[in-house]
């Protein structure tokens, strides 16, 4: 197993006033030849919107598109009709497919916080779809929730609301957990026929911060014992042979959150 670290201070970084964002892989101004995409995922912006402001409608096609709210409240609205106010612990996947037409905006008086990912789907052309789900501090605690995975395996269903993993058309799975002190979590990377790609994501929880990274502390432990520790914003891109065994401790003091992508 190798470990290659994305230090935040090292991602893209934009602060307008109305929205201050990273950029874990080139986006919008932002270009880094060396962080363009990892398999299918192509992006993963840590996105902070004050209160009354967002992103006016666009448009997207032949992405799937996902929001995790960490903090605050999002309403989305789209040109299939959805329009929903989402929370922490919800998670909302777009497939846009042959195109939509989206807003997303801060809803109350709180700045909203959430990751906004994107990952290309395995086949293009597809109808555009939409799903929600939800999990809750909960079923995070200390454990791994598995809040996506592809369309069509085991228990995931293709419904606009559903328990399980919200649906997704790219060989893609993400997990999420909330790690308490000198907690630890093991996760066996899928078995395949080639080598598997993984990205770890240690979200920002205890505030916006463009310098060094600070707060929460993780250290991943791979098979042969060599470990990496990452601190709140950090990322770390991951080689893996299937089957391989990543650690995952929490080395600090506070409660950190997680989300760990195992993909193709």
């Amino acid at each position: 197993m190798k470990f290659a670290i994305r230090r935040s201070d090292e991602r893209g970084n934009a602060d307008h006033g109305w929205l201050k964002t990273f950029h874990t892989f080139s986006f919008a101004s932002y270009y880094d030849s060396q962080h363009e995409h990892f398999g299918p995922l192509r992006v993963i912006n840590e996105d902070r919107v004050e209160p009354k402001t967002g992103f006016g409608t666009h448009a997207h096609r032949e992405f799937e598109i996902f929001s995790y709210i960490v903090k605050g409240a999002l309403e989305h609205r789209d040109s299939m009709g959805n329009v929903e106010v989402m929370k922490r612990g919800d998670l909302q996947m777009t497939s846009a497919g042959t195109g939509i037409r989206h807003s997303e905006h801060s809803h109350g008086d709180e700045q909203v916080h959430f990751l906004q990912i994107w990952s290309v789907p395995s086949t293009r052309g597809l109808s555009p779809q939409y799903f929600t789900r939800h999990f809750d501090d909960a079923e995070k605690k200390d454990q791994w929730a598995h809040v996506v995975a592809p369309a069509g395996a085991p228990g995931v269903e293709e419904k606009r609301e559903a328990s399980g993993p919200a649906p997704v058309h790219s060989p893609l799975d993400l997990f999420a957990t909330l790690l308490s002190p000198a907690k630890s979590l093991a996760y066996t990377f899928q078995p395949a026929a080639a080598q598997r790609k993984g990205y770890i994501h240690v979200v920002q929880n205890s505030g916006y911060n463009p310098k060094e990274a600070s707060g929460g502390r993780v250290r991943m432990t791979a098979t042969d014992g060599s470990t990496v520790e990452l601190r709140e914003g950090d990322g770390a891109y991951i080689m893996a042979a299937p089957g391989e065994r990543l650690s995952v401790e929490n080395a600090g003091e506070t409660v950190t959150e997680v989300l760990l992508f195992d993909l193709e």
